[in-house]
C-alpha cells in the first residue's frame, strides 16, 4: 500500500474528484479526513470507506469560512494526531459571466474557496510537517489556469493563484522535507460542476449541451474528457514516495488539452 499509516486531509471530498481521491487514498492505507459543505455526500463517502475496512472521518464546513477551516484542522489533529498529506481540492466555479458583469462578492467567494482556504490550510499543516521533516501538499488547480476560456475569470484567477502558491510553498518547504505540487485536470465530465457549467455554456451559446461538449472535447488530443479516477491516480502518485523527487510542479492530467 502506497499510503500506509498516512493521514490525509482532503477538501471538497463529498463527490467528484475529491471523493475519488478519498476512496483511493483509503484503499492505499491512509486515514482520510473529509471536508465539504454537504453532509449527505460526506457521510456516504465516509461510510463507503469504512465499510471497505478503511478509516474515515468528516466535518461539514465551508472553505470560505476561516473558522470552518481551522475547526477541520483541529479535529483531524485531535482524531489522528497529525496531517501527513493535505489535498486542497474544494472548488466553486461561480457565475458564468464576462469580467465587466462579474459581481465582486462572487469574485471574493471564488477566491476564498480556492485560494484563501488553500493558503490557510497550508499555513496550519506546515509547522507540524516541518517538525516531522516530512509531508505533502497537493493543490488541485485546472487547465483554466493555463489556457484562456470565456466567462470564468474568477475561477481562472483562483486556479492560477494556486499555481503560484504551489511554487512558492515548494521553494520554502523543499529543504524541510515537504513536497508541494499541483494537478491541472482537464474537463472531468462526470462531475456535477462540469455538467452544470456545460449546460450554462450551451445556453449562452444557444446550442444543445451535447453539441457544446462535443465541440470542446474535439480540441483535446485524446478527444475525450478525463475521469475522476484518472485524476485520483495522479494524486496518489504525487502524494506517495514514488514521487519523492517531484516538487514545485503543475502536472496536466488533461488528455492533451494544453502543453505547458
Amino acid at each position: 500500500m502506497l499510503l500506509m499509516d498516512q493521514v490525509a486531509l482532503i477538501t471538497g471530498s463529498g463527490r467528484g474528484i475529491g471523493r475519488a481521491m478519498a476512496l483511493l487514498f483509503a484503499k492505499e492505507g491512509a486515514a482520510v479526513f473529509l471536508l465539504a459543505r454537504t453532509e449527505k455526500e460526506l457521510a456516504r463517502t465516509a461510510a463507503e470507506i469504512t465499510e471497505a475496512g478503511g478509516r474515515a472521518k468528516f466535518l461539514v464546513g465551508d472553505l470560505a469560512n476561516e473558522a470552518n477551516c481551522r475547526a477541520a484542522f483541529d479535529q483531524i489533529v485531535a482524531e489522528y494526531g497529525r496531517v501527513d498529506i493535505l489535498v486542497n481540492n474544494g472548488g466553486h466555479y461561480g457565475p458564468v459571466l464576462p469580467v465587466e458583469e462579474y459581481p465582486m462578492e462572487e469574485f471574493d467567494r471564488v477566491i476564498a474557496v480556492h485560494l484563501r482556504a488553500a493558503f490557510l490550510l497550508s499555513q496550519l499543516v506546515l509547522p507540524g510537517m516541518y517538525q516531522r521533516k516530512r509531508g505533502v501538499i497537493l493543490n488541485i488547480s485546472s487547465i483554466s489556469a493555463k489556457a484562456a476560456y470565456s466567462w470564468g475569470s474568477a475561477y481562472a484567477a483562483a486556479k492560477a493563484g494556486l499555481l503560484g502558491l504551489t511554487r512558492y510553498n515548494a521553494a520554502e518547504a523543499a529543504r524541510k522535507g515537504v513536497r508541494v505540487n499541483a494537478i491541472c485536470p482537464g474537463p472531468v465530465t462526470e462531475t456535477e460542476m462540469s455538467k452544470e457549467l456545460g449546460a450554462e455554456l450551451a445556453h449562452k451559446l444557444n446550442v444543445h449541451k451535447d453539441q457544446q461538449l462535443a465541440r470542446f472535447l474535439e480540441g483535446i488530443l485524446q478527444g475525450r474528457g478525463q475521469t475522476a479516477a484518472e485524476i485520483a491516480e495522479m494524486a496518489l502518485f504525487l502524494c506517495s514516495e514514488k514521487a519523492s523527487a517531484v516538487t514545485g510542479q503543475a502536472v496536466n492530467v488533461d488528455g492533451g488539452a494544453v502543453f505547458y
